[in-house]
C-alpha cells in the first residue's frame, strides 16, 4: 500500500493514528500534510523501506513517531526536519546500516531515539548534531565494530547509551566523550580491552555495564570519580597479579564491582570483592595480555568543487544531479560526498571507473536512469559504497566484474528491470551483501548455484516474478537468510526441499501464489525459527490436518485471508500469535468447526472469521453464530462459551490488563 499526498486532509483535527501492520510499503511525499494536531503516529510493522525528505511533511505537533520492523534502509538527511515538536522516534528492527551527517536535523526536543536491532555498522561524524535534548540513545543488536566516539560526542546532554551486543572489540583512550552520560551498556559485545582513560571524558559515569564480553580484566579506570558499579558478569577474569591494580582501585575508589574468577583454578567462581590482593599471585603461564589498538585511517582531504548543473551540500555531503536529462554520468563531485543522486537521467550505461575520487561514498541512486549495462570495473573505487539503487531501469545482465572494487555493499535494489534468472556469479565479490532486491523482474526459476557466494545474505526479495521453481540446493548458501519473500510468484507447491538448512529463516511470504494445497508437514524444515507466515490470496481450497506439524508458540502472525478453503488444521499450540488474519475465507459452519471456534474465542484477537455456510450463518462472524449451540459438547468447559455477555465482559477485562504495553510492541488495537 502507498500513502499519496495529502492523505489525511479530510480529518485535519485527528490527534492519533494507528497504522501498524497495514502493509504499508511507501509514504510519498506530504503524506500527512494537513495532520498539524497529530500527536501520536504508529507506523510499526509495516514495509516502509525508504524515509524521503519530505514524507514527514505536516506534522509540526507530533510526539511520538513509531517505525518499528519495517524495512528501512536508507534515511534521507532532512526526513525528521519539520518534527520540531517529537520527544520519542522509535526506529528498531529495521534494515539501516548507515547514518549520514545531520541525519536527525531538526529534532530539537527530542528525547529518545531507539536504533536497537539494526544492522549499523557506519556512523556520520556528525549523525547526531542538532540533538541538543536528547537523553537516551539505544544503539544495542547492531554491526558496530569500534565506539563511534566522534559521533557520539555530539550528545552532551545524554545520560543513557545501550551499545549491548555490537561487535566491539577495544574501548582506546578517550573514547567516549559524553560529558552527561551516567548509564554505559557495552554487554554481550567482543571486548577484549579497555584502555584506562576510555571513559575519562565522561566524569558524571556511575553504571558501566560490561557482562559477557572477553575481557581477563581491567586496568584501573581514570576519570570516572562519580562510577559506583561495574558488572564483568560472564566474562573470563584472570585473578592473577595483573588484577592487582584494578581491584585496588575498586576499593579505593569505593566502587561495585559485579564478577567471578575464571583463573586460575584455585580461583575459580570466587567473586571479585572477596578477593584478598596475596591470593592474587602471578606466573609465568599467565602472560599480560597486549591487544593493539587499531591504527586510525587517515581521512582524504574534501573538494569544494561540484559538476556544472548539479547541487553538492558540503555540510550533509551530498550531491544531486536528479532529473537533469543528464547523456552521461558527471564526475568532479567532492571527495567527501556520501551520498549521490544521480536519479531520472537518461544515462543507458554506467562505464568504467564512473565514480573516480568517491571513496567515502556510502549511498548511490541510480534509479529510473534507463540503465541497460553496467561496465566491468563501473563501480571501480567505491571502497565505502553500502547501498546501490538500480530500481527501474532496462538490466537483463549483470557481469561479475562491474562489482568489483565495492567490497562493502550491502544494498542492492534491482526492483523492476528486466532479469529472466538471477544474476549469478556476482556475490562472491559482494562479501557483505545483506540485502538483495530483484522484486517485479520476469525470474522464472531458482537454479542451483544462482545465490552462490552470498553466504551472509539476510533479507531475499523475491515478489512479482515469474518463479514456477525453486530447485533443493538454490537457497543451501544463504545460511543467514531471515526473510524470503515469494509473493506473487507462479508457485504450484510450497517449496519444502528448498527450506532444509536455512536456520535463521523468521519471515516466509507466500501470498498470491497459485498453491491450492497445503500438505503435510511442508514448514519442518524451517519451524525451529519461523515466526511470519503469508499464506493470503491464494485461492488455498485445502489444508491438510499435519501441515503446520513443528511450528508452535514461536509464530508470531499467520495471514489465511481471502482463500477458499472451509476449515484449518488445529493451532490450539500457536500460544505466541499476536496476528490472525482469517478474513474472507468461507468458513463452513458446523460441529466440526466447533473446536475452532473455541480457541478463536479465547485468542482475545481480531481474526475477522466469517461464516460462509450453512445459508442461515452465512455472513455471520464464526464466534457470533448461534449455529454451533446444537452440537455435541457445546455446553462444555468454560461458561463464557455458553454466556457471551460474560465472554464479551471478559475480553473487555482482558484488554484493559493489556493496554500497559508500549505504543511500539502492544497489540491492543488489535484485539477484539
Amino acid at each position: 500500500m502507498v500513502i499519496p499526498a495529502r492523505a489525511f486532509l479530510a480529518t485535519p483535527y485527528l490527534t492519533h493514528l494507528d497504522l501498524q501492520r497495514c502493509k504499508v510499503e511507501r509514504l510519498e511525499e506530504g503524506a500527512f500534510r494537513g495532520l498539524g494536531r497529530l500527536v501520536y503516529l504508529n507506523l510499526a510493522s509495516n514495509g516502509i523501506v525508504l524515509l524521503y525528505q519530505e514524507s514527514l511533511d505536516g506534522l509540526s505537533s507530533l510526539q511520538q513517531l513509531i517505525l518499528e520492523g519495517n524495512r528501512i534502509e536508507e534515511i534521507q538527511p532532512g526526513a525528521f526536519g519539520h518534527l520540531g515538536s517529537l520527544t520519542v522516534l522509535d526506529l528498531r528492527a529495521n534494515a539501516l546500516v548507515y547514518l549520514p551527517d545531520m541525519v536527525f536535523q531538526g529534532l530539537q526536543v527530542l528525547r529518545w531515539l531507539r536504533l536497537s536491532h539494526n544492522a549499523l555498522h557506519v556512523l556520520g561524524s556528525e549523525a547526531f548534531a542538532a540533538l541538543p535534548a536528547l537523553r537516551r540513545l539505544s544503539l544495542d543488536h547492531n554491526e558496530l565494530q569500534a565506539l563511534p566516539g566522534e559521533a557520539l560526542a555530539r550528545l552532551d546532554g545524554a545520560t543513557w547509551l545501550d551499545l549491548g551486543h555490537n561487535p566491539i572489540t577495544y574501548v582506546a583512550e578517550e573514547a567516549l566523550a559524553m560529558a552527561s552520560l551516567r548509564h554505559l551498556f557495552l554487554d554481550h559485545a567482543s571486548l577484549q580491552d579497555v584502555a584506562p582513560d576510555a571513559f575519562a571524558r565522561s566524569p558524571q559515569l556511575r553504571i558501566l555495564d560490561l557482562r559477557e564480553n572477553q575481557l581477563q580484566g581491567l586496568p584501573p579506570l581514570a576519570g570516572v570519580v562519580g562510577l559506583v558499579r561495574v558488572s564483568l558478569d560472564g566474562n573470563p577474569l584472570l585473578c592473577s597479579c595483573l588484577l592487582r591494580p584494578f581491584h585496588k582501585w575498586l576499593a579505593r575508589a569505593r566502587v561495585h564491582a559485579e564478577g567471578a574468577c575464571a583463573a586460575p583454578p584455585t580461583l575459580r567462581g570466587r567473586s571479585l570483592d572477596s578477593l584478598k590482593s596475596p591470593e592474587m599471585r602471578c606466573s609465568r603461564l599467565w602472560p599480560p595480555p597486549s591487544p593493539m589498538a587499531p591504527p586510525e585511517q587517515p581521512r582524504a582531504a574534501s573538494k569544494s568543487q561540484c559538476p556544472w548543473g548539479c547541487v553538492c551540500s558540503p555540510d550533509f555531503h551530498h550531491g544531486s544531479c536528479e532529473n537533469r536529462n543528464l547523456q552521461e554520468i558527471p564526475r568532479d563531485f567532492p571527495e567527501d560526498t556520501r551520498l549521490l543522486d544521480l536519479r531520472r537521467n537518461p544515462f543507458r550505461t554506467v562505464p568504467p571507473d564512473a565514480f573516480p575520487g568517491l571513496k567515502e561514498l556510502v549511498s548511490l541512486h541510480l534509479q529510473r536512469c534507463s540503465i541497460r549495462v553496467l561496465q566491468p570495473g563501473a563501480l571501480q573505487g567505491l571502497d565505502s559504497l553500502v547501498y546501490l539503487y538500480l530500481t527501474d531501469n532496462h538490466l537483463s545482465t549483470l557481469a561479475a566484474a562491474a562489482f568489483e572494487g565495492a567490497p562493502q555493499l550491502a544494498y542492492l535494489d534491482l526492483d523492476h528491470n528486466a532479469f529472466t534468472h538471477v544474476p549469478a556469479g556476482i556475490f562472491r565479490l559482494l562479501p557483505n551483501l545483506i540485502s538483495l532486491h530483484l522484486q517485479h523482474n520476469a525470474i522464472g526459476e531458482l537454479a542451483e548455484g544462482d545465490l552462490a557466494g552470498a553466504r551472509g545474505l539476510r533479507w531475499l526479495y523475491l515478489a512479482g516474478n515469474a518463479i514456477r521453481h525453486i530447485a533443493p540446493a538454490a537457497l543451501a548458501p544463504t545460511k543467514m537468510l531471515e526473510k524470503l519473500q515469494l509473493e506473487g510468484n507462479r508457485l504450484s507447491e510450497v517449496p519444502t526441499a528448498a527450506l532444509w538448512g536455512l536456520p535463521a529463516l523468521s519471515e516466509l511470504k507466500l501470498s498470491r501464489n497459485p498453491i491450492k494445497h497445503i500438505g503435510d508437514s511442508v514448514f519442518l524444515p524451517v519451524a525451529s525459527s519461523l515466526q511470519h507466515l503469508y499464506l493470503d490470496n491464494m485461492g488455498l481450497e485445502w489444508i491438510s490436518p499435519h501441515a503446520f506439524t513443528g511450528l508452535g508458540p514461536k509464530i508470531r502472525s499467520l495471514y489465511l485471508e481471502s482463500n477458499k478453503m472451509s476449515n484449518i488444521p488445529d493451532m490450539s499450540n500457536f500460544t505466541g500469535l499476536e496476528i490472525l488474519n482469517l478474513q474472507d475465507v468461507p468458513f463452513h459452519c458446523d460441529c466440526q468447526l466447533l473446536p475452532l471456534r473455541r480457541w478463536i474465542n479465547k485468542l482475545n484477537l481480531r481474526v475477522g472469521a466469517t461464516c460462509g455456510s450453512p445459508a442461515e450463518a452465512k455472513g455471520l462472524k464464526v464466534k457470533l453464530s448461534t449455529t454451533f449451540q446444537t452440537c455435541p459438547g457445546w455446553g462444555q468447559g468454560k461458561a463464557g462459551e455458553t454466556n457471551p455477555n460474560k465472554t464479551k465482559a471478559a475480553s473487555k477485562s482482558s484488554k484493559k490488563e493489556r493496554l500497559g504495553k508500549s505504543p511500539a510492541r502492544g497489540f491492543s488495537e488489535r484485539r477484539a
